[in-house]
């Protein structure tokens, strides 16, 4: 057992499989987080008692307590009476009245990652989707890949599949498909067999201080699978290429500019705003391949799928044709309606985007989706990110017509950084600082043409905002 800096307390998988027994009881602490209600009812479906606590109620806590789970909406240190280990996240400090109980009391602290690959542990293929962008489509871009194929993979991911109409599934296959997130290293405490990488850049600067640190965390990332494993690497990324050299595993290369690269796409077309191509595998015609999801980043990311669904043995017909009918993943430009009391039938997307790479990339996707404005409403997603990417951002919505800010969420900083969506707002001629959503909502009722786009993006409270302002029945 090793205690490290920010209060992760590592355990390899044979310390917990004397730590948690089956049948056991587990607490989970912010219980209504994405990957962590996901968790929780894995852990129920696999005979654990579980709770947990979580201050807000949510789609997830509610969930979670008609599955039979008991969520406390307070952190208190009596929640944890009677349980025999405490799962908890980056986002937990000492100072959390659950935490800090459980380490008096001799309880077993299990970090998130830890008891995710726990959980892996029997399954033949462990496939890791890691990346600054990208990691929650694609994974689920692949799961649907792996289910449609009848695989019945095991599945934890960021955002629902559409076939699922959650974010996890238990699985009866040999296949578990998840997300590994760079935040604080989480990922170096996974076991995949096979890593993939999509990109690497500058992002979370509360805890990488620079491009170098990246870097040195995803080569020791993809120096998990080993020599019996697979590294599946963009090879359009010059920062992804340099983390993999000398890494033991197989390497396996995707991409669309790169020559080199094993699996690329080739004779790319936008018929109707999302990408037509053929993949070739070493210049050898594979499959075909008409996405139902905008955008070039989303030709990479099938890319991606097509390597890890071809070495996990898939047909090729089968990975084209399960590629052609993936319709996306929640609040990944995510249809969500049209505009509510506007006669001018003006739809609304929803996106998780909140790095100046990922909405360029958005913008540009939106664009090929033939709309004669496009106007985005935009919440920062923390100080410091908004911060350190400050003149990132100032250029980063030039793809729109008009852009709407929302306060930043703040997520688990305080503004030491003297920043704000005002000062954005302030160095970008197109954008005004709109922190009253009832009144932006009516702003834009009263504005909106037809053939106008809006796009909600950020990763905090924003999607609120276009499930307040759409209409998904109109």
């Amino acid at each position: 057992m090793e205690y490290t800096k920010n209060c992760i307390i590592m355990h390899s998988i044979q310390e917990l499989e004397q730590l948690l027994p089956p049948g056991c009881h587990l607490f989970f602490i912010g219980i209504g987080g994405v990957s962590m209600s996901a968790l929780a009812m894995i852990a129920k479906e696999k005979g654990y008692c579980v709770s947990g606590s979580d201050r807000a109620v949510s789609r997830n806590t509610e969930m979670l307590e008609e599955a039979g789970i008991t969520v406390h909406h307070c952190h208190d240190a009596a929640n944890i009476t009677g349980c025999d280990a405490v799962i908890y996240n980056a986002a937990i400090g000492e100072d959390n009245p659950e935490y800090a109980q459980a380490k008096r009391n001799g309880l077993p602290l299990v970090y998130r990652s830890c008891f995710l690959s726990f959980l892996m542990r029997g399954y033949r293929h462990g496939i890791g989707i890691a990346g600054m962008h990208g990691k929650t489509t694609t994974s689920a871009m692949l799961s649907h890949l792996f289910l449609y194929a009848g695989r019945d993979p095991a599945i934890l991911i960021g955002a629902p599949i559409p076939e699922l109409g959650h974010d996890f599934h238990s699985g009866t296959g040999e296949d578990f498909i998840f997300e590994a997130c760079e935040y604080k290293d989480s990922f170096l405490s996974f076991h995949p067999s096979i890593a993939v990488v999509l990109n690497e850049e500058m992002d979370h600067p509360d805890y990488f201080k620079s491009l170098e640190q990246i870097k040195e965390s995803f080569h020791r990332y993809m120096e998990i699978p080993g020599s019996e494993g697979l590294d599946i690497v963009n090879a359009d990324d010059e920062n992804v290429l340099d983390s993999v050299r000398g890494c033991s595993a197989e390497c396996v290369t995707f991409g669309i500019e790169n020559p080199g690269a094993e699996y690329r796409a080739a004779d790319i077309t936008y018929p109707d705003g999302c990408a037509e191509f053929h993949v070739l595998h070493n210049g050898e015609p594979f499959c075909h391949v008409h996405l139902s999801v905008p955008g070039q980043h989303n030709v990479l990311n099938a890319l991606a799928c097509a390597a890890a669904a071809d070495r996990c043995g898939l047909a090729p017909a089968v990975i084209g044709e399960g590629l052609s009918t993936f319709t996306g993943a929640g609040r990944r430009m995510e249809f969500k309606g049209y505009l509510r009391n506007c006669p001018n039938r003006v739809p609304v997307y929803d996106d998780f985007g909140h790095h100046p790479s990922e909405i360029r990339t958005t913008l540009e996707g939106a664009h090929r989706m033939n709309c004669q404005r496009l106007i985005c409403v935009y919440q920062p997603h923390t100080y410091s990110r908004t911060a350190e990417l400050f003149e990132d951002f100032v250029t980063a919505f030039d793809g729109c017509d008009a852009v709407y800010f929302a306060d930043i969420y703040a997520a688990r900083e305080t503004n030491t950084y003297g920043v704000s969506s005002s000062q954005l707002a302030d160095r970008i001629a197109h954008a005004v600082y709109a922190p009253d959503r009832e009144a932006l909502a009516a702003h834009l009722c009263a504005t909106a043409q037809k053939g106008d786009l809006i796009l909600i993006m950020g990763a905090g409270d924003i999607a609120a905002f276009a499930d307040a302002i759409a209409d998904p029945n109109a």
